[in-house]
């Protein structure tokens, strides 16, 4: 059984993933853009680690019965933009961004209307 706090922060991580594309759309779709922009890499280091935190807000039944998303790899990765700045992977950021979001959001948004 689902709890409903899982379905709010299911909810959140949905409205983080589309922060990431209306961010990429506003700086702009371009690897190069960010690497040369700091606000543009904070702005999405920002989302992954909300993204991350609010992980760690689900309940450990909903991860443990949902095991198609990597829970824990996106926890790591908020800890490292959290806690590692510094040696925060411009590149992991972009591919991140472009290749997993969307998946992510996919999961969430397909489970939450399932659930409701």
């Amino acid at each position: 059984m689902t709890d409903s706090r899982d379905i709010e922060y299911l909810n959140r991580i949905v409205w983080y993933c589309n922060e990431i594309d209306a961010t990429i759309a506003y700086f702009g779709d371009s690897f190069d853009v960010l690497k040369a922009n700091t606000i543009y890499q904070h702005a999405l280091a920002m989302c992954v680690l909300q993204l991350g935190e609010l992980t760690t807000k689900l309940t450990d039944e909903f991860k443990i019965a949902h095991t198609d998303i990597p829970w824990g790899d996106i926890k790591k990765m908020r800890n490292i933009a959290a806690h590692k700045y510094g040696e925060f992977s411009i590149e992991f950021l972009w591919d991140t961004a472009k290749n997993d979001i969307g998946e992510l959001r996919e999961y969430c948004t397909k489970y939450v209307c399932e659930f409701e």
